[in-house]
This record gives structure tokens, sequence and C-alpha cells, in this order.
């Protein structure tokens, strides 16, 4: 006979905590417009797989002895991605990861792998958490500067490379940088290599936002296999959407065979960096896939486009300087007071802000925003209008 264990309730303390912070969470959802993640999904019809102990251990392609999994649902996820990013099929590795931070760190490591001695070149624009992945991965590493948009120097990454021409660059890309959407020039990065000679070198792409961006617009930068890259990292739970973060890592099959080593008790190989790897995160994105479907976000990649462009001119009435790169939803304006970034949970950094136009910020919101910094701005001139008239007399 099977044993039952009954799940105790929660004390009425414990389940009012839980009821509080839901309601606080509702509450700031309606101001959440200051980070790249798309708050419209519903994932209720797959919940049921949350009452089993799944796992997507080890290789998404190898079987595995523990069978409680999603492979095969992660491997037609990762076909999708591999048609958008234009990695050769024959070629073509991957896996469903915790989110683009894990991607970017797989990318690092490959190259490290590849290149022992090789030397991490990225730009002063690059997500905080590359520092930390270099750290963690002991890799010799350059930071280079940014031009004023936010992409890599070209001149000074050139310089840089030449300087340390005896050692394999790899070249840490960002396709779209964090603050400002800025997509670094890798028609630029590769002429670059081919100008001082440089046969052996590695290029990983940052792509946690543009990377579902860029497969649907008309006119998009070079950004994918076809620009010459050997990885690229796309977040899950940024523009498809997800309510735990997740994404994908795509890389070339042949550098990934180096470093796979085969582990009998689970039955598989290990090629990825996590051992346990979530396997509910295939779903949803295989979810959305297949409800949503690519055409569905092309049109919501366009309906971010048009709030874009609205916040600009609504920022621009106010007196905001206010602006986006081509095939970018990251709308930079100048940074507005401590309240109104705290209300409407804005990135800032220096005099910046920005604002990003998901699928789920609509134009009241943008309206409310714009209100909340026009009467923000005119409380500050009033505030100077009396100190000055004070000090005048």
């Amino acid at each position: 006979m099977q044993q039952t264990h009954a799940i105790p309730a929660l004390s009425r303390e414990d389940q009012k905590r839980l009821d509080d912070l839901y309601e606080m969470i509702q509450h700031e959802a309606d101001f959440f417009i200051g980070y790249p993640c798309n708050a419209t999904f519903d994932y209720s019809p797959l919940f049921g797989f949350l009452s089993h102990p799944i796992n997507n251990v080890g290789d998404p392609y190898v079987p595995s002895n523990f069978h409680l999994n999603t492979h095969s649902f992660e491997r037609e996820v990762l076909d999708v991605f591999q048609k958008l990013t234009h990695i050769p099929e024959e070629d073509a590795w991957g896996y469903v990861s915790c989110g683009g931070t894990e991607g970017n760190m797989y990318g690092i490591f490959l190259g490290r792998e590849l290149f022992p001695e090789g030397l991490v070149y990225y730009s002063e624009d690059t997500h905080y958490s590359v520092n930390k992945i270099l750290r963690c991965l002991h890799v010799r590493n350059i930071m280079i500067k940014s031009d004023p948009d936010g992409r890599i120097d070209l001149e000074d990454l050139r310089e840089t490379i030449r300087i340390h021409r005896d050692v394999p660059p790899i070249i840490f890309a960002n396709v779209g940088t964090t603050m400002k959407g800025a997509v670094d020039d890798l028609v630029g990065i590769r002429q670059i290599l081919d100008e001082l000679a440089i046969h052996q070198s590695y290029i990983h792409a940052d792509a946690a936002l543009s990377g579902m961006i860029l497969p649907f617009v008309d006119d998009p930068q070079p950004w994918d296999f076809d620009a010459g890259l050997d990885s690229i990292s796309i977040s899950g739970h940024k523009m498809i959407g997800a309510p735990i973060p997740c994404g994908v890592v795509l890389a070339k099959k042949t550098h990934v065979d180096r470093i796979a080593r085969s582990i009998e008790y689970v039955g598989t190989m290990d090629t990825t960096i996590l051992g346990s790897r979530n396997a509910i995160a295939p779903l949803f994105l295989w979810y959305a896939f297949h409800t949503i479907g690519l055409e569905g976000y092309r049109q919501r990649v366009q309906y971010c486009f048009e709030i874009a462009e609205y916040a600009i001119e609504q920022l621009i009435r106010i007196g905001c300087r206010a602006w986006r790169h081509p095939n970018s939803v990251t709308v930079v304006f100048d940074r507005p007071c401590d309240a109104v970034i705290s209300r409407w949970q804005l990135a800032v950094q220096n005099d910046i802000a920005h604002v990003i136009t998901m699928p789920h910020v609509t134009r009241q919101q943008i309206d409310r925003l714009v209100s909340d910094i026009a009467q923000s701005k005119a409380a500050a001139n009033k505030k100077e209008q009396i100190y000055e008239t004070d000090h005048h007399h």
C-alpha cells in the first residue's frame, strides 16, 4: 500500500503573512516599468507539474537514468532559438539555463576551455555579473572603454588587442546593454580581428533582452551566429515572460564536445554548468511558443516600440532628454528624484534612468510616470525660487 503523508496547514499568522505579501506584490506590479521582465503571461495549465520533483539533470540531448524530466520539450524550445539565432543545425547545441548570467558564465567558460591562456575583453557598459564571472573563473581580462551611447569603443578595443596580439582574444559582446540597450558593433569587431590577422578567437554575446527582439524586426543590427558568434545567452523571463528567471544558452557543438564529461550514476553527459536543472522552465517557454507563437511575439515587439516612442514624446514634452537605440525598448532619460525612482522601480546610473517598455507597459502608466516627474520638477523649481528669494533679501 502506498504511504500518504498529510501536509499540515499553515497557522493563521503565517497565512496572513502570505496574503499580505501577495497583496503587496499585486500593488507594486502596477508600477513595474523599470526592469526588462514581461509580466503578461498565464501558465496555470502547467501548475500540475509542480506536484512532481521533475529535474532536467545533465545534457538535454542525452538520455538519463532520471526519468522525471522534460528534456524532449527542452529540445523543442532549443530548436526554436536555434532557428532565431541562425546557428548551423549540424553544429548546434544548447540548454535551458536559470537566466542570462548562467548563459554568460557558460560562454566565457567555453572560451577559456578552448583558449586557457586567452584574454577576455568586455566594455564598461557590460552587466555587473560579468566581472563576478571573470573572478569565479579566474580568467585574465581587460575592460574596454564604451562610447557615450553604450557601445564598445572599437578604437580602444583595436589598440588593446594589438598590444596583446600573442594571446587569443575572448570577446564578450553586448547585444543590448543593461542601461542603454546598446548593441556592440560585431562587424567592426570582426574587422579588427581580420586586420590584426588574429586566427584564434572566441566571441560570446549577451543578448538577454534583445535576443527576443532582433529576430522580429525588419532591419536588425548584426547580432547572431551569422555575425560570427561562438555562443549566445538569451533570457526567458524577459521578453517571453515567466514567473521564474530562466534563459537559454546556445553554443557550437564542436566547442561543447571539448568539455563534456560522462557521469555514470545519472547515466548522462555533464555538459552544463549546473547539475540539477529546472525542468519547469522549458515547459513555460514551450507553452509560450505554442500559444503566443513567433507571429505573436513579432506583434508584441511592435507594440513595445510604439510605447517606447510614446514615452520619448511625453518625456521630451516636459523638458526631459529622452532617447533610445534603433530596435530597442530601453528608453533612456534624465534621472528623476528619488521618490519617483522608488515608486516606479526605475534602474538608474549616474545622471540617467530608463524605462523598459515591455509588453505589459501601457500608455496610462507612461502618463502617470511623466506626470509624477513633471510634478517633482515643479516642486523642485518652486523650492529653488523660494530659496533664491530668501537669499536675495
